[in-house]
């Protein structure tokens, strides 16, 4: 199959765009030049002087499946995925059953390579059930493909219990991936601890539970060398210790989601369970100490952190609701929209964060739009506005406070080893061509 991306725009290393015409030939990037021959071509995708670049790395997602299949699948959270310009994800394993035997985990592992339409990675848990009790097999789940370990959705409790799993990972060559959360400071908050809690009557989380556990978790990977990557980062404390373990040598990575780099809890309109997510939407100082967390190089990659749940579930106050928000299919077109147009963000800094840094500091493979790559790609428009609707998504799930936001950078085309997987317009996205 020969394929032609025509009349595109890629982001050049000073930062500009640059107009070129791309050349797709047996899954990768064959040539990427001015002008070629149409006639040589099987397909040709026109992107009307649209931005294309690498696919999106998303190492933060739930998919759902097995267990909760009524709030997503693979299929349904790949091809979600597929419609935000993302051409792979890492799954998170607060399944049911946990995948936390060889034989269990082999059993996810079928169903990604029958039903997702994009590169989905599978992570391992720490401990058996996610309970901070007993340590999985990581060996035989290394080798039966899972690429890092993580018990996302809770927290490690146990101080010991993480020092044996981290030292385990580093024999192993593999990274810890840490919800943190201590329990014991939890006090059955449901928002971050602070005025609007106060005000609409809600128990708070302190940053603390956050925190904590961080501080608690870099002096044991100082100890064991692990790679230890901490997930969705929400407040200034945690920012700051990261950045003090990474200049002491610690080799600790993190990522932040959207929501928490655009809102606040002063954001927060109502008590319903849209705004319900974990970690909280924090503090204003907190959402700046992020951003800042981003530009100096504290924090690593943006990450969705895609949460879906049925509409019964969300369509309740703060106490009632579970924790979670979606966030695959517009994650790029807000960052886009709230922090490129607004010169606050360069595009060539958000495609290192959400496609070449997600990748680098996995060890999976690095997609920088060379001749060779992987023809993982996707085409944004970025001249034009549409309107988020939940009715158009593909997750099964919609519990998202951005709806009905007008964003910029709706994604026309995503393409997974030069097929594509996702065909949309704007404001009209449709599935047309899945693999």
């Amino acid at each position: 199959m020969n394929l032609l991306i025509k009349n595109s725009r890629i982001i050049s290393h000073d930062n500009q765009l640059t107009p070129v015409q791309i050349w797709v030939k047996d899954q990768v990037i064959h040539a990427i030049g001015e002008q070629f021959d149409e006639k040589t071509f099987d397909q040709i995708i026109d992107a009307k002087g649209q931005l294309v670049t690498q696919g999106l790395v998303d190492v933060h997602v739930h998919l759902r499946e097995p267990g909760f299949t009524y709030k997503e699948t693979i299929k349904t959270g790949s091809q979600a995925a597929s419609r935000g310009g993302f051409t792979t994800i890492c799954a998170m394993p607060n399944l049911d059953p946990v995948p936390d035997t060889v034989e269990r985990f082999k059993q996810v592992q079928n169903s990604i390579a029958q039903d997702a339409v994009n590169h989905v990675l599978q992570y391992a848990p720490i401990t058996k059930g996610l309970r901070s009790e007993e340590l999985v097999d990581q060996a035989g789940l290394k080798d039966a493909g899972a690429f890092a370990f993580t018990n996302d959705g809770v927290g490690v409790q146990t101080a010991g219990i993480m020092y044996l799993a981290m030292k385990e990972a580093a024999k192993n060559k593999r990274a810890i991936v840490a919800h943190t959360e201590d329990e014991s400071l939890l006090f059955n908050g449901v928002m971050h601890k602070g005025k609007r809690a106060e005000e609409l009557g809600l128990p708070g989380i302190m940053s603390a539970t956050e925190s904590s556990q961080i501080a608690r978790d870099l002096l044991l990977a100082e100890e064991t060398g692990v790679h230890y990557h901490v997930c969705h980062v929400s407040s200034k404390e945690s920012v700051r210790i990261i950045r003090q373990a990474k200049a002491a040598g610690v080799h600790v990575t993190c990522e932040v989601c959207p929501h928490h780099l655009l809102l606040a809890d002063d954001d927060i309109k109502e008590n319903h369970g849209y705004w319900k997510m974990n970690p909280p939407l924090r503090a204003k100082e907190d959402q700046a100490a992020l951003i800042e967390g981003l530009l100096d190089g504290t924090i690593d990659c943006i990450s969705t952190d895609h949460a879906p749940h049925s509409f019964a579930e969300k369509n309740q106050d703060f106490l009632k609701s579970p924790f979670g928000i979606v966030g695959s299919e517009y994650a790029f077109q807000l960052i886009y929209t709230t922090f490129v147009k607004t010169e606050v963000f360069t595009l060539e800094q958000v495609i290192q964060w959400m496609a070449i840094n997600p990748a680098e500091i996995f060890g999976l493979p690095v997609n920088r739009l060379d001749i060779g790559d992987p023809a993982d790609l996707a085409v944004f428009d970025i001249d034009h506005s549409y309107t988020v609707d939940e009715k158009k998504f593909l997750s099964k799930a919609e519990n998202t406070p951005f709806i009905g936001k007008k964003l910029f950078g709706d994604t026309l085309y995503t393409l997974v080893d030069g097929k594509i997987v996702w065909q949309g317009g704007n404001q009209n996205g449709s599935l047309v061509n899945f693999r």
